[in-house]
């Protein structure tokens, strides 16, 4: 790997993609971060080691040259109700993060970073947890020589949206145990990030109380 990094980061309007950004940003071993998205980001840091690139995901393989990277920090996501249906949302949290990492390592990326959920399991009787279970074997299966899986529980920070459940999380998560307790975005971005600049050979997997201790 080049001591100057070329990362892809797929999911930088979310939360854990925002704050992913800044602290690839942050990192000095980082040269150029290479930002997947299907719209034009406003709040985009406007520097040279950013590199926007815009397309619908199902066109992915048409660009071959941005998948040359040395590793990937994949963030997306969607829920239930944003998705509207299961297949919608296998879309964007299996199929989409799946074929990118194909595209990746494909090309000679040797790093995986994903945000995955906690009770992610493809034995869980919840879709959600299902599909997750799903992605996490299936990117094992690509071959990874590196391959980190973040399992983070409901997730706090600033969103665009206000949703009850983080605001009650908020006042009463502490109550919950601790695999199960809401954790700043942040954290679980800065985990990743330090994961990557440390690149452990094979599969790493930092649950819940793991990303809620990171500083």
């Amino acid at each position: 790997m080049t001591t100057q990094r070329r990362v892809l980061l797929a999911g930088a309007s979310g939360l854990v993609g925002r704050a992913a950004l800044s602290a690839l940003l942050a990192d000095p071993g980082v040269g150029e971060v290479v930002v997947l998205t299907r719209r034009a980001l406003d709040n985009l840091p406007r520097e040279p080691r950013v590199q926007e690139c815009v397309t619908e995901f199902t066109h992915l393989d048409a660009h071959a040259e941005w998948f040359a990277v040395d590793q990937v920090l994949c963030a997306l996501g969607t829920t239930m109700r944003q998705a509207g249906s299961q297949a919608a949302f296998r879309r964007v949290d299996f199929e989409f993060p799946l074929l990118i990492g194909k595209l990746a390592c494909g090309a000679g990326a040797k790093h995986y970073a994903l945000v995955s959920a906690a009770g992610a399991s493809i034995h869980s009787s919840v879709f959600y947890n299902v599909v997750k279970g799903e992605l996490e074997e299936s990117l094992q299966a690509q071959g990874w020589p590196a391959l980190t899986i973040a399992r983070p529980s409901l997730l706090l920070g600033d969103r665009n949206e206000f949703r009850p459940a983080e605001s009650i999380a908020r006042r009463f998560g502490w109550l919950a145990p601790p695999a199960y307790r809401p954790v700043e975005a942040g954290r679980v971005a800065r985990a990743l990030v330090r994961c990557l600049r440390e690149s452990p050979r094979g599969v790493r997997v930092l649950d819940n109380r793991a990303l809620r201790a990171e500083p």
